[in-house]
């Protein structure tokens, strides 16, 4: 039952961090398209953030528009550490 219990602990951990990686690519596309004040010392944390765990995505597509860069660039990176993340989760016996 301790194992239950440990892959249970693991599995809730990496949903946690999957949706707090999300979340802050979230919170910057929110940012980005409410033209936030990047001299704010929170805005450009989470911009840093929020490029750090976009990098593999941030330039992958070329829309004209760069707020569509950036929702498509962000936002696949979020729904991809949603994804891997929680499939992980669940594969532990996260509940």
């Amino acid at each position: 039952m301790s194992r239950h219990h440990g892959s249970s602990s693991a599995g809730r951990a990496i949903a946690i961090v999957a949706d707090v990686m999300a979340l802050i690519l979230g919170l910057w596309i929110l940012m980005y398209l409410l033209d936030a004040n990047r001299a704010n010392d929170l805005v450009r944390f989470v911009h840093d953030t929020a490029d750090v765990l976009a990098g593999w995505s941030r330039d992958l597509f070329t829309f004209d528009e760069a707020w569509a860069r950036v929702v498509a660039g962000y936002g696949l990176a979020a729904v991809v550490y949603l994804f891997v993340g929680h499939a992980i989760a669940n594969r532990l016996g996260h509940r």
